[in-house]
């Protein structure tokens, strides 16, 4: 699918002038703009251009309603972007969701694809614990009501930072693309990252762990991080860790790669 918007995908753009691109594809119900930009400045980032995207139906994009928010329309709309603003040395960051959109998007950006960084993404079809809950609704249900009682319940977890970006989502877009996550897209996120797992890392909040993935990413030679004193929720349980986690994931892999 071709985006047909008028600039629907917004993104800050950081550091124009460095040779490597760092792209941030953040999760369901969540914003690159929010999430990432903390990390953007920490020194160790300063030597990458650094691109935050915030998917259509997320963040400061466009959130039209004549849209189909699936995993594969979001790397088209990514790529298209990618398209006019570098075609070379792209490293790809994706967290949950935004994990499936990154392998998707790793798998049409051919030789320009540099690395491939992953945290906690899904890797299979079914979904994780929310997009299971979101998809479960009946769609009218949702966009009339269950998204504001996803809201009203993470606040009640003291979930504050994904309730307010969850705020600033298209129920619309949250909820295809829960429905997106359970079903699958045209390619297998896993089977597609074992393929490139030379180019690929894999990050893990330490509160996440023990998980059975961890040993198959493990045997498929993908590079494995930690971020300590975290969950699924790294970038703001420990940002300066998230931050670590990546700058050690692009080191090894540049060593690997040589």
């Amino acid at each position: 699918m071709v985006c047909n918007f008028q600039q629907p995908v917004r993104y800050f753009d950081l550091n124009s002038s460095m040779a490597d691109t760092l792209v941030f594809i953040h999760g369901l119900g969540c914003a690159s703009s929010y999430e990432y930009v903390p990390i953007a400045f920490f020194e160790m980032m300063k030597k990458y251009r650094i691109i935050l995207v915030d998917l259509i139906g997320f963040g400061y994009s466009d959130k039209p309603s004549r849209f189909e928010y699936t995993i594969d329309n979001h790397a088209t709309c990514v790529f298209d972007l990618l398209s006019t603003i570098t075609n070379r040395n792209i490293i790809l960051y994706g967290h949950s969701m935004g994990g499936a959109v990154a392998i998707t998007l790793a798998s049409m950006l051919g030789p320009s694809l540099k690395f491939l960084i992953l945290s906690e993404s899904n890797l299979d079809t079914g979904g994780g614990f929310f997009s299971k809950k979101i998809a479960s609704y009946d769609r009218n249900a949702y966009l009339e009501s269950g998204h504001k009682i996803m809201i009203r319940e993470s606040l009640s977890e003291r979930n504050t930072h994904w309730a307010s970006t969850m705020l600033n989502s298209l129920p619309q877009a949250v909820y295809e693309g829960a429905k997106s996550l359970v079903d699958g897209g045209r390619i297998n996120w896993r089977n597609t990252l074992y393929e490139i797992s030379s180019k690929s890392a894999f990050i893990y909040g330490e509160k996440s762990l023990p998980d059975s993935d961890y040993e198959k990413l493990k045997s498929h030679g993908i590079h494995l991080e930690i971020v300590p004193k975290a969950g699924h929720s790294m970038s703001v349980e420990n940002t300066s860790g998230l931050a670590t986690a990546i700058e050690n994931c692009i080191k090894h892999l540049t060593i690997a790669s040589t």
